[in-house]
């Protein structure tokens, strides 16, 4: 059996750190998961970018998990402008949160199976989920499970 395909997004680099967070056990466990070789991890630029943003030393941390756990850096290009413009249109994600709809886009683009995310307001929600499926299905791409971390490991805190 192929090993599932995990696109991480940014929010889950601040949750290995941060241990304030409900779900921090949980995201440290599913990169440790990772790690083990049960998924195929990948992130994006924009992540990257996103994480250049930080200051020291978290930003050199959250970079350092990159290469800790062999995380692929997946590149933009017109697809995945393209599909993020047509969620956009579709008011799932509202356009000045542009950023979050480029993360479901690139994982969507390259047939990732799902999106781990504790980005709460503009991602992992119900109407953001309803409306990937429904565009994807109509641009002729898979559906992909955007899931919080407990959702996708077999996880007790």
């Amino acid at each position: 059996m192929n090993k599932p395909k995990v696109y991480i997004e940014t929010t889950m680099f601040n949750y290995y750190f941060d241990k304030d967070r409900d779900a921090h056990l949980a995201t440290v466990a599913f990169f440790e998961a990772i790690g083990s070789g049960n998924y195929e991890a990948y992130t994006s630029q924009y992540a990257v970018d996103e994480l250049l943003k930080a200051p020291e030393p978290k930003k050199s941390d959250m970079l350092g998990l990159l290469k800790k756990y062999e995380i692929v850096v997946l590149p933009p290009n017109e697809d995945v402008r393209h599909l993020a413009d047509v969620y956009l249109e579709n008011e799932g994600i509202p356009e000045k949160k542009r950023l979050d709809a480029l993360h479901i886009a690139i994982a969507s683009i390259n047939r990732l199976d799902f999106i781990v995310s504790c980005n709460f307001k503009h991602i992992n929600k119900l109407k953001t989920k309803r409306m990937v499926e429904y565009v994807n299905f109509n641009q002729g791409y898979n559906n992909i499970i955007i899931c919080r971390p407990e959702e996708i490991i077999d996880y007790e805190e």
